[in-house]
């Protein structure tokens, strides 16, 4: 069976994509989730100004998040913990504390945007990559001291 991708779907396709699937897969998934609809003469062009509309909005998000990465990149963050003798953290500093600490500085961000393979245990100097939209990453200088 024929649908037409209304959205991003991983390992299926892109939006605006006409893609063959099991008819089980769009009468049972697909379909009700309105994730894609059939691919008829009329959908299709509904699809494609929803995919132009869908394009303008996408490159005016891409274009901010460049803007928000200039900024990030240029500040650098320092998160205070209470620390061991050999510079161990008695907690961690997670992608949770490090959204906090932009906020304080005035940026928004999202926990779930920072790329934050594991939380940080030891005292140092870090860069944290933050992924603001899909085309733009960020790496912000992170630096975990001992508090006082």
């Amino acid at each position: 069976m024929e649908v037409i991708l209304r959205e991003d779907i991983d390992k299926l396709g892109l939006r605006g994509q006409i893609v063959k699937v099991a008819p089980g897969f769009a009468r049972n998934f697909l379909l009700p989730r309105k994730l894609a609809v059939p691919a008829t003469e009329a959908n299709k062009k509904i699809v494609e100004q929803e995919r132009e509309a869908h394009l303008r909005k996408e490159a005016k998000l891409a274009s901010e998040a460049a803007d928000l990465a200039k900024l990030l990149s240029a500040i650098t963050l320092t998160i205070r913990q209470k620390a061991g003798e050999q510079d161990q953290l008695f907690g961690a500093v997670t992608a949770q504390d490090i959204a906090d600490a932009l906020s304080q500085q005035g940026f928004n961000v999202d926990r779930k945007k920072i790329q934050l393979e594991h939380p940080i245990k030891q005292l140092g100097d870090y860069k944290v990559p933050i992924k603001l939209h899909r085309e733009v990453t960020v790496e912000v200088a992170l630096t975990v001291a001992r508090e006082e």
